[in-house]
């Protein structure tokens, strides 16, 4: 919970507090004022006022007692010093309001006759007083008691709740610094292979590489521009991997050949940024530029019983035997980012595998499922 939060939950737990503390008190007062009308038959008006007075110093007691309670921190004790605490300050605040109500029309809601028979009257006489304060002051102190506890548990739950948004801030936390240290080692990676094409083409070819330097910036301003998203849509991916496929067209010429297959439906679902550039770049730098002659690179989308398949595939030099290449070996530093990013983003439903089966052909496939 950050500084400015703070505040706002601090209202918002003052406001629970209150309507807790006037609900129950009301509730108690209120049942107590219908069953002395009830079963007393007690002249409700001066009953109700002598009950109202000392209800509300019962309620102005349990609120000095929170307010003793949370500057003491008594939360912090430990289980058997809180119990003994807790009784104590039961007492301590029962004794005086039980001797308050023993002096009020209050007092008839307990009769002291009933604790008494079977004792000879002269005796009851002199046990009537006693035991009717002794009545009260238990009563209070049971209710005191009973606050207390209800008061420890809803303490006790907002800490455990508290606790748990804080671990889940955490992990939040966490998890977006990861995103964020998984996306800074690709772009790095991204602007040392277009630099280096920038600067074959400034010898050669002055105005090749002005084009160059724009489509550069394009992408930059992209990889900038975004640097809160981690999701963007696959039209968005194709816009800036058209820049990044022009800087490596004017670098290979012939060599590159292009073509993309994407349904509009597919080019409005969200994947993760840089995603589609860093399989491009992967497939150009370990496939196309490692064969003398080049080849084809091709991206294709399909979007079918809402789950998305990418897939960008490119040639690569012929393996002897087309089972033994593991994929894993093969797999770029920018590869095993994505799959980080993919399981931190989707909650490892999405996947992103390398396909080497084919002896001549490489296909890293993405599939993110849109129904979970």
């Amino acid at each position: 919970m950050n500084d400015t939060e703070r505040p706002i939950a601090q209202k918002k737990s003052q406001l629970v507090y209150w309507i807790f503390q006037l609900t129950g008190w009301g509730f108690y007062t209120l049942s107590r004022f219908i069953g002395g009308l009830t079963v007393m038959h007690l002249p409700w008006l001066r009953f109700g006022s002598h009950l109202l007075l000392v209800d509300a110093l019962g309620f102005a007691a349990s609120h000095l007692l929170r307010d003793y309670v949370r500057r003491h921190q008594w939360r912090t004790l430990p289980i058997l010093k809180l119990a003994l605490r807790t009784i104590a300050a039961a007492l301590v605040c029962g004794i005086p309001l039980g001797v308050l109500t023993q002096f009020t029309d209050v007092a008839l809601l307990h009769e002291p006759n009933e604790f008494l028979e079977g004792v000879s009257s002269p005796l009851r006489l002199q046990l009537a007083l006693p035991v009717a304060f002794a009545l009260e002051i238990i009563n209070w102190s049971v209710v005191f008691l009973i606050w207390q506890i209800l008061y420890f548990v809803a303490v006790a739950l907002r800490e455990y709740r508290s606790a748990q948004l804080k671990q889940s801030e955490t992990a939040r936390a966490l998890h977006l610094a990861e995103l964020r240290l998984l996306k800074s080692q690709l772009n790095p990676h991204f602007l040392f292979n277009a630099l280096n094409t920038v600067r074959s083409l400034i010898a050669d070819n002055p105005a090749r590489a002005q084009k160059a330097v724009t489509h550069l910036a394009n992408t930059l301003r992209y990889t900038l521009s975004s640097r809160q998203d981690e999701l963007v849509t696959l039209a968005q991916e194709l816009d800036i991997v058209a820049d990044y496929l022009q800087l490596e067209s004017m670098r290979f010429e012939d060599r590159l050949r292009i073509e993309i297959d994407v349904p509009q439906n597919a080019a409005a679902v969200r994947i993760p940024m840089m995603l589609l550039q860093t399989l491009v770049e992967n497939a150009i730098k370990h496939g196309i530029a490692e064969l003398p002659q080049g080849g084809l690179l091709r991206i294709s989308a399909n979007l079918q019983n809402q789950l998305f398949t990418l897939e960008v595939e490119n040639p690569r030099r012929a393996a002897p035997n087309p089972v033994a290449p593991s994929a894993a070996a093969h797999e770029s530093v920018g590869l095993r980012n994505a799959r980080d990013r993919l399981r931190l983003l989707f909650d490892g439903r999405a996947s992103l595998e390398l396909d080497l089966s084919q002896a001549t052909v490489a296909t890293a496939r993405l599939r993110i499922p849109l129904n979970s």
